[in-house]
């Protein structure tokens, strides 16, 4: 990977054991951490910092502001850690990973952002605790890896492992809003729902603006990953010196056109990339940022980064799971005998089914795998009984079922490895995880959260974001654009609204993926292909720091097997 931090609960004698000094750009050793950091855009404002002084380090990787003027993010926050303590993290605004280690403050630490945009693991097993970004390179101490039955489960049924686990026993990583210690794993409450009544739009509104002022900062040219929908216009309107868009998809299909139109109003160029082998493939360059917990498939840009001619790149992950209620169980209607959700939330949801559907579960599917495969488990029963303790775990941080289904949601959330891929190869914004932002979110009441909040607030800074509407939402309402999404595939004449992404079944099937990427598997050749490339993604991540294939038999053994 091109960017990396790594590091060990120890000195630069035991940092060694475990890696070369020559592989990093700076390593830094204090009282009781070591850490090594990789990245070639280091000290670049909006970016990752590093900053040593009489007594202590600081390092923090990835996109990070702080309040004021502050040249240097990580001495700011040293500085504030020795005098605050860990308070001072709740200020630190972006997406990252920080290490500090102060004798002053005789503590050191590893905490990840409020929301765990970017993950960090840890192993105790070489009897001193290691840590870091990339999963293969924190395994590959461990002496004898276990393989973690539940972790691995969950991913083939429900495309990501919940909470702390991985798919090996010995590998863990930070829960969401923590922090690390030498000998202990420390909850924070930084991200706590406590729903208050203000004026939820004007509100989002100006912080939008101030969190896109920030990102603005980010140097050289500068693109946007631009789908047709709500999320990522809003950069584009605001954020001025945008020079290229990128779109992966057929040029005729409604979700390139819709996008294309964008970047004309906003005088940005445009370029689709037509879905080839690419979209799909997987290798390491793709499996690694998936960490071998969440799906290498989010990752729709990833065979095209070389023909993206840009410094920073812009995104707008998340923003429907922070600003739109994603994850709140929305009430629904019965329109010709099919229940159609409204723009109402369900007073009484069922939170396993709600996380089930958000998940994207498939029951017939996960039948079809269980028959396929070694693991002699009811799916079923596994993956409702895997919901319901992380629904429990995330209680604490929300009191209420609607903001819960949201905290397990943005604590689990499927799609970062979009963030990975694109951040290891561009300075990369991530505005939904502002700050700024995630205050608002844990402020405003989930009937609140609404896309028609949202876009209350983007009209607010551009009367004319909404000239061109999403290709499948031609109205304001919600359950007009569902009768109309419903008619049109029950009528012959009328042609049905595209997804926005590229079918992976045509593309598996056109491209011999059974038989170039499973063909010692012949036995789940008929999985969907969402599940063989599961099969794939955990297959390839394992290669990528052990020298045998031998661990990625027992999942793909015909069910007469053993998983051992």
């Amino acid at each position: 990977m091109n960017r990396e931090l790594f590091g060990v609960f120890g000195s630069i004698e035991t940092f060694d054991r475990f890696r070369s000094s020559d592989e990093f750009d700076e390593v830094l050793a204090g009282s009781t951490t070591t850490v090594g950091i990789r990245d070639s855009d280091l000290g670049t404002h909006g970016w990752s910092a590093r900053y040593a002084g009489d007594d202590g380090y600081c390092v923090i990787w990835g996109e990070v502001y702080v309040p004021g003027d502050a040249s240097n993010a990580a001495r700011w926050l040293l500085e504030r850690y020795e005098a605050d303590g860990r308070e001072a993290l709740s200020e630190l605004n972006g997406s990252y990973v920080a290490v500090l280690d102060s004798a002053a403050a005789d503590e050191a630490i590893v905490a990840t952002d409020v929301v765990r945009s970017r993950e960090c693991f840890y192993t105790d097993d070489p009897g001193v605790r290691v840590f870091g970004t990339d999963p293969a390179e924190v395994s590959r101490p461990v002496a004898d890896p276990t393989l973690d039955r539940n972790g691995i489960l969950e991913f083939l049924h429900l495309g990501v492992t919940l909470g702390e686990k991985t798919g090996v026993d010995e590998l863990s990583r930070l829960p969401i809003d923590s922090a690390l210690t030498v000998d202990s794993v420390d909850s924070l409450d930084r991200f706590v729902y406590q729903p208050q009544e203000f004026d939820y739009a004007t509100e989002l509104a100006e912080r939008l603006e101030r969190a896109l002022r920030r990102r603005s900062a980010l140097p050289g040219t500068k693109g946007v990953l631009l789908s047709a929908g709500y999320d990522s216009r809003i950069i584009l309107s605001q954020v001025a010196d945008i020079d290229h868009s990128y779109t992966v998809g057929s040029p005729d299909a409604q979700e390139v056109q819709g996008a294309k139109r964008l970047a004309e109003q906003y005088d940005a160029s445009h370029t689709a990339f037509p879905p080839d082998e690419r979209y799909l493939r997987a290798d390491e360059s793709k499996i690694r940022y998936s960490q071998g917990i969440k799906e290498s498939l989010h990752i729709h840009h990833a065979g095209y980064t070389d023909e993206m001619d840009v410094d920073t790149m812009y995104h707008g992950l998340l923003c429907d799971t922070f600003f739109r209620g994603h994850f709140t169980a929305q009430d629904s209607v019965d329109v010709f005998g099919k229940r159609v959700p409204v723009s109402r939330l369900d007073p009484d949801p069922d939170p396993i089914e709600s996380l089930l559907e958000k998940f994207g579960y498939s029951r017939e599917a996960s039948l079809e795998l269980a028959e396929r495969t070694s693991f002699d488990v009811e799916p079923e029963a596994f993956v409702r009984e895997a919901i319901d303790a992380e629904f429990d775990a995330r209680g604490d941080r929300a009191r209420t079922v609607q903001n819960t289904l949201t905290c397990v949601g943005i604590a689990n959330q499927p799609s970062i490895p979009f963030h990975n891929h694109l951040s290891d190869q561009f300075l990369t914004s991530f505005l939904a995880t502002d700050r700024e932002l995630v205050d608002w979110h844990l402020r405003t009441p989930p009937e609140h959260r609404t896309t028609d909040t949202f876009l209350q607030a983007c009209k607010q800074l551009d009367g004319d974001v909404l000239r061109h509407r999403p290709p499948d939402r031609p109205y304001d309402t919600m359950l007009f654009n569902e009768i109309e999404r419903f008619v049109r595939r029950k009528t012959p004449l009328l042609s049905s609204f595209q997804p926005p992404w590229p079918d992976r079944k045509t593309l598996f099937e056109r491209h011999d993926f059974d038989r170039r990427l499973l063909a010692d598997a012949e036995h789940v050749h008929d999985l969907p292909a969402r599940h063989k490339l599961r099969l794939i993604d955990l297959r390839g991540w394992l290669e990528c720091w052990t020298d045998s294939r031998d661990r990625s038999i027992p999942w793909l053994s015909p069910p007469q097997s053993t998983i051992g």
